[in-house]
C-alpha cells in the first residue's frame, strides 16, 4: 500500500512538474515577444476573438471525435482480421503497416482531393463536406493504431484461458465473446485513449484545407490585427487549449493503467 501512494505521488509530481514547465516556457515566449501594443489594447483584441477561437476548438474536437469513432469501427475489424492466417490476414496486416507509417498531411490531401466536393443521389446534390474528408484522413491512421491495440490484446490473453473454457465444450465463438473480448475491453482502454490524445492533436493539420478550426482561426485573428504580441498571444491560447483538454486524457491513461496492473 506505501509503494502505491508512493507511485501516485511521483506520478502527480511529475505531473505538475510538466505543467510548470509549459507555464514556464510560455511565460518566457511572452516576455520575448515584442510589444508593439499597449495591453489594454491587447486584452480587449483577446478578449473580442476569444470565443471566435473557443468555436473553432469545438470544431477540432468534433473531427477527433468522429475520427476516432469511424477509426475504432474500422480498426476492430481490421485487428480481427490480423488474427486470422490466411490471405485476409495478410491484407490487415498490410494495412496495419501503411496506415501506422503513413505521413497525416498527405492522408488529409489525398481525401480532400479524392473524394468529389459533393454527389448526385437520386437527382438530389448532395454535398461533401472538408470536415468529413480530413475525419476520413484521421480515421486511416486510428484505424491502424486501433487494430494493432486489439490484436495485441487478444493475443495478450494466455493460451490457458482458451484451453480452459475448450475443455467446458464452449464454442471458438463463445469462448471470444464471453471470456477474451471482455478482458480485451479492459486492456485496450489505455492505449485507445492515448490514440485519441494523439488524433486530437492532429486536427491541427485540418486547417490546411480550408477547415475552420481552432489554428484557422488564430491565423485570421492574427492577421485583422497585425501586431506581433497578439499573434504571439493567439498562437500560446491555441497551444493551451490542446494541452488543456489532451492533458487530462493523459493523466486519465495513466490512472487507468495502474488499476489495470493493480
Amino acid at each position: 500500500m506505501g509503494r502505491v501512494k508512493f507511485d501516485a505521488r511521483v506520478r502527480i509530481g511529475s505531473g505538475a512538474y510538466a505543467c510548470a514547465t509549459i507555464i514556464l516556457a510560455a511565460m518566457a515566449l511572452w516576455l520575448l515577444a515584442p510589444r508593439d501594443i499597449s495591453g489594454a489594447q491587447l486584452l480587449a483584441s483577446f478578449l473580442r476573438w476569444l470565443p471566435a477561437l473557443l468555436r473553432g476548438f469545438t470544431v477540432n474536437v468534433g473531427v477527433s471525435l468522429g475520427a476516432l469513432a469511424l477509426g475504432t469501427l474500422i480498426g476492430l475489424l481490421v485487428g480481427a482480421l490480423a488474427l486470422l492466417s490466411g490471405a485476409a490476414g495478410r491484407i490487415a496486416r498490410l494495412w496495419i503497416q501503411a496506415f501506422r507509417n503513413a505521413p497525416w498531411l498527405v492522408l488529409i490531401f489525398f481525401t480532400t482531393y479524392v473524394f468529389p466536393f459533393e454527389f448526385t443521389i437520386a437527382g438530389h446534390v448532395v454535398p461533401f463536406p472538408d470536415w468529413l474528408k480530413v475525419i476520413a484522413a484521421l480515421a486511416l491512421p486510428a484505424s491502424a493504431n486501433i487494430a494493432e491495440v486489439f490484436r495485441g490484446a487478444v493475443q495478450s490473453i494466455p493460451s490457458a484461458q482458451w484451453d480452459a473454457a475448450s475443455s467446458l465444450a464452449m464454442s471458438r465463438r463463445q469462448i471470444l465473446v464471453l471470456i477474451v473480448l471482455p478482458q480485451c475491453a479492459r486492456r485496450m482502454l489505455p492505449p485507445w485513449m492515448n490514440v485519441y490524445a494523439i488524433i486530437t492533436m492532429g486536427t491541427a493539420l485540418s486547417s490546411l484545407v480550408g477547415i475552420h478550426d481552432v489554428l484557422d482561426t488564430a491565423q485570421i485573428a492574427s492577421t485583422t490585427v497585425a501586431h506581433s504580441s497578439f499573434t504571439v498571444l493567439m498562437y500560446m491560447s491555441t497551444l493551451a487549449m490542446f494541452f488543456a483538454y489532451c492533458y487530462p486524457v493523459t493523466l486519465a491513461t495513466r490512472v487507468f493503467e495502474r488499476r489495470l496492473h493493480a
